[in-house]
């Protein structure tokens, strides 16, 4: 049993977080999934959903993974220095790091993706990239992995990413066999994102 600490904030973005969720969730036997807040009580998503929080970044224990979502509020929390700082310990008491949009620039703006490969949402790509000057940003890519750190694109991406890191850890036909339990159609090339020409991104 895998436990996972899934951190949110205010104006976390709803399917970075209930995405990766939603795979993990799927093998019970596998992971375990707390909710991690600075504060305790309730957290509101960008649309407006409440989720509980399960323990605090004081009461937090060390976990073996750790699921940091993007969405408008990672703009505020990248001046945070209580979310910086747990981030900072409980990524190195962690075996995997993982995030889904802008919450890249979370782990960019904590230090923890310098001198790392990393990719992020193609639409705020340029500010991502403006709180790591020290990452080696890939524009085009769905996910990256870089040792213990993986890295998404944005929003819909964190399920795929979330499915490489199953497949990372249990093997490409349980990767597989989650994705059609949920009916996803899994975006398997890491390199490719279809949303970056959009952006104009290369």
């Amino acid at each position: 049993m895998r436990s996972i600490a899934a951190l949110v904030f205010p104006g976390f973005e709803t399917l970075d977080l209930f995405g990766p969720i939603e795979m993990f969730g799927m093998l019970p036997e596998e992971f375990s999934i707390s909710i991690v807040a600075e504060h305790a009580g309730q957290v509101t998503s960008t649309h407006g959903q409440r989720v509980a929080v399960d323990g605090t970044f004081a009461q937090a224990d060390s976990f073996d993974m750790l699921l940091v979502p993007g969405g408008p509020g990672a703009r505020t929390e990248v001046e945070n220095p209580a979310v910086l700082g747990w981030l900072n310990s409980a990524a190195g008491q962690s075996d995997i790091t993982m995030s889904v949009c802008t919450g890249s620039a979370l782990l960019a703006k904590a230090g923890l993706l310098d001198g790392r490969k990393a990719t992020s949402n193609k639409m705020s790509f340029a500010w991502v990239m403006a709180q790591g000057p020290n990452v080696d940003w890939v524009a085009r890519a769905r996910w990256v992995e870089d040792g213990p750190l993986f890295t998404s694109s944005g929003v819909s991406a964190g399920m795929d990413m979330s499915l490489a890191v199953i497949e990372r850890l249990l093997g490409r036909d349980k990767a597989h066999e989650v994705a059609r339990y949920a009916e996803y159609d899994w975006h398997e090339d890491a390199s490719t994102d279809p949303f970056a020409d959009h952006y104009g991104l290369s």
